[in-house]
């Protein structure tokens, strides 16, 4: 951890779990578990792909298409702030998507401390090069690739939108065609004067280059912010502010939580699952 000292303010700001508290917590994680297992039951596909041999680091794809008939991909990147979590608890929307003509793609990422957040960064940076480069051969449409995530995921899927690391990789800069990022974290300079910077072990500077709300060029590609509506307040603040730097839709879901928010994607009649198949679409 570097020398800043926590703020305590700052500190409940981002402390999503005290918003539901522990009993909730734990049984909403048992439903992330439960709830992936049940969508991939008996649902086409392909687990354990390794994306990145430099981590070994593996992904699973669901309900793809074919060769002759590729499908458009949702590629979903798993919170639990960066350092918890898996893609086994992160498939719950799978079979929704599935039925409805979209494949979905769950990377593992290296988890904080073992891995540095430039390092998990660079790890889902290349799962999306492997969707580009691999995915034809596994029916995946790689022109029609929406990446999204929960909390820490919806960070890193918008460090797949920002511009300037496309290039260093040997891939287009349209490669990601929307983004959906559930309760993310965009600036992530407060963090390091949290508990957090346990595990993150961030400074000032590391944390601004890892930062897409930092101020530069916003995003090109369309998408959706999503926001559940009983959220800690720094993630509140962070998905309007983020929203309104990309110049899109702020989605605010009524009667969820930072946690819960996410389960709508397995249900087709939520208003999540809605602004996410609309955002295939417009593709």
């Amino acid at each position: 951890m570097t020398n800043a000292a926590v703020d305590a303010e700052l500190d409940i700001a981002y402390d999503a779990r005290a918003t539901v508290g522990p009993e909730r917590f734990a049984r909403l994680m048992e439903r992330y578990r439960a709830e992936s297992q049940a969508a991939v039951a008996g649902l086409p596909g392909t687990t354990g792909l390794v994306y990145d041999d430099a981590s070994g680091e593996r992904l699973d794809v669901w309900g793809p298409g074919s060769a002759t008939a590729p499908r458009p991909v949702f590629v979903f990147v798993h919170g639990g702030y960066w350092r918890a979590l898996s893609r086994a608890d992160s498939a719950f929307g799978a079979r929704m998507l599935a039925e409805r003509g979209v494949a979905t793609v769950v990377p593992d990422y290296t988890l904080a401390p073992a891995a540095t957040l430039e390092e998990i960064t660079r790890q889902v940076r290349a799962a999306i090069a492997w969707v580009y480069r691999e995915g034809p051969r596994h029916g995946l449409d790689r022109s029609r690739v929406v990446v999204g995530g929960s909390s820490a995921g919806g960070h890193l899927a918008a460090m797949t939108l920002v511009d300037g690391w496309q290039a260093a990789v040997g891939l287009p800069e349209d490669v990601v065609a929307a983004g959906f990022p559930i309760s993310g974290l965009f600036d992530v300079r407060p963090l390091v004067r949290t508990q957090a910077n346990a595990w993150l072990t961030l400074d000032e500077a590391r944390a601004a280059a890892l930062s897409p709300l930092v101020p530069g060029a916003p995003p090109r590609v369309p998408g959706v912010t999503v926001l559940a509506q009983h959220e800690a307040s720094g993630f509140t603040e962070q998905s309007r502010a983020f929203a309104a730097h990309w110049g899109t839709e702020l989605l605010v879901v009524p009667d969820r939580n930072h946690f819960d928010v996410v389960l709508d994607l397995a249900d087709p009649d939520t208003a999540v699952s809605r602004a996410l198949l609309g955002l295939f679409d417009r593709l």
